[in-house]
């Protein structure tokens, strides 16, 4: 089944699903790309400030990794396109409305919003919510 494009479908069928992991962002100055991969991120990112870091607040403690905040991720369960249109900014604007900040990772085949832990079920409910509008 190819990836979806249109946004009206992509809505209607997000399906989101809140993960059980906490997680949190570490950046490590000066390392490169897989000198961690130790600590199994779920997502990395190199910046010229270091490398970014997405990981359980579990493997950072273990690994001695300094964090601000933790996380929750919602996988959106539908298949959308990396070329889709405004899907990024529908949920993010959703949870805007709601004082829920997210960060959003895209994967080849679904999205990935970590929100803070405290607002997790309030983020999930908006966006079932969301996708239940006419």
């Amino acid at each position: 089944m190819p990836a979806e494009t249109n946004l009206k479908i992509l809505l209607e069928d997000l399906r989101p699903e809140l993960s059980d992991e906490t997680y949190v962002f570490c950046t490590v100055p000066g390392a490169v790309y897989g000198e961690l991969s130790h600590t199994e991120p779920v997502a990395s990112f190199v910046e010229p400030e270091g490398l970014t870091l997405v990981l359980t607040q579990k493997s950072a403690e273990d690994h001695k990794l300094l964090y601000q905040a933790t996380f929750r991720c919602i996988s959106l369960q539908v298949h959308s396109s990396l070329e889709a249109v405004g899907l990024t900014a529908a949920i993010t604007s959703e949870l805007a409305t709601h004082g829920i900040s997210a960060n959003v990772i895209a994967g080849y085949y679904h999205d990935h919003i970590f929100v803070p832990s405290t607002r997790a079920h309030d983020a999930l409910s908006a966006l079932k919510s969301m996708s239940r509008r006419p």
